[in-house]
């Protein structure tokens, strides 16, 4: 069974952690710890933390996710 969520992706491609969060399956809190571990996907931080969402299928892809 699949679930769906919605989550909002910039124009340039960057979601906010919560949306990434959404994006992956994880909570916010997980992702954010995994950021912190340096196991989580590539992110900027510009004021706020960002990905961009070609860097989460990537993690995803890897087989890190």
């Amino acid at each position: 069974m699949t679930d769906h969520v919605q989550v909002t992706v910039l124009p340039d491609g960057r979601l906010d952690a919560k949306n990434a969060a959404a994006y992956l399956g994880l909570s916010v809190k997980t992702l954010a710890m995994k950021r912190c571990t340096g196991e989580g996907p590539r992110f900027v931080k510009r004021g706020r933390i960002f990905y961009f969402k070609r860097d989460l299928d990537s993690w995803v892809d890897e087989g890190k996710g």
